[in-house]
């Protein structure tokens, strides 16, 4: 079991291997611990909030079902959000066929609610939501698995299955284009596309 001196990644890594020995209390930890961080994902990954808690209970459930083969090597947090991942991914495939309608108002508290504050630059919440909805999927995943959740970049290449430097690119271009559409927006100018609005910003800034 995790002691309170250890890094929370490292006693959520702890519990999920006490889960998988089979200790209930550990189970319960490693669920509470993490659950917010994966409706948030979803949430984002998705844009639908009517899936937003199925797809982190069925997250759970691909998780606990498969705590025999999950052996420490990376943290619980990563290898759980890896496995959101793939379970958002099967859901856009089942669902391929059908047109998905949603609540703009119910995504927009969903997020709210699972988003932490007093983010840098961005005091209102309603708009970070906006702005973020207007990033590539790409780049919005890289955004709120490093910025929001606090991944480290190694974890969050190994989330997305992609080079830890592909990371950077696509969390600098997104800054860069949620610092462009904020300005945007202060300055009451119609926002331009996330796309439009990366490819319109100077290398300087994105390496920044």
């Amino acid at each position: 079991m995790g002691s309170p001196t250890l890094p929370v990644d490292e006693s959520i890594t702890a519990w999920a291997l006490a889960a998988r020995a089979g200790d209930p209390v550990a189970v319960e930890r490693f669920v509470g611990a993490l659950h917010r961080d994966v409706v948030r994902y979803v949430a984002h990954l998705s844009a639908d909030p009517q899936a937003a808690d199925d797809l982190a209970q069925d997250t759970f459930l691909r998780a606990l079902g498969s705590l025999h083969r999950f052996e420490g090597r990376s943290s619980a947090r990563s290898w759980l959000m890896a496995i959101a991942r793939r379970a958002v991914i099967d859901s856009f495939r089942h669902a391929a066929a059908r047109p998905r309608l949603y609540d703009t108002e119910d995504w927009r508290l969903t997020v709210e609610l699972a988003q932490p504050r007093g983010l840098p630059g961005f005091d209102d919440g309603v708009a970070l939501l906006d702005l973020l909805a207007a990033l590539p999927d790409e780049r919005r995943e890289a955004f709120v698995l490093t910025q929001l959740m606090g991944l480290p970049y190694a974890e969050a290449a190994e989330v997305s299955d992609c080079p830890v430097g592909t990371v950077r690119s696509r969390v600098a271009r997104a800054r860069a284009t949620l610092v462009e559409l904020l300005a945007q927006a202060e300055n009451g100018a119609a926002p331009m596309a996330g796309a439009e609005a990366a490819d319109g910003i100077p290398a300087a800034a994105l390496a920044a």
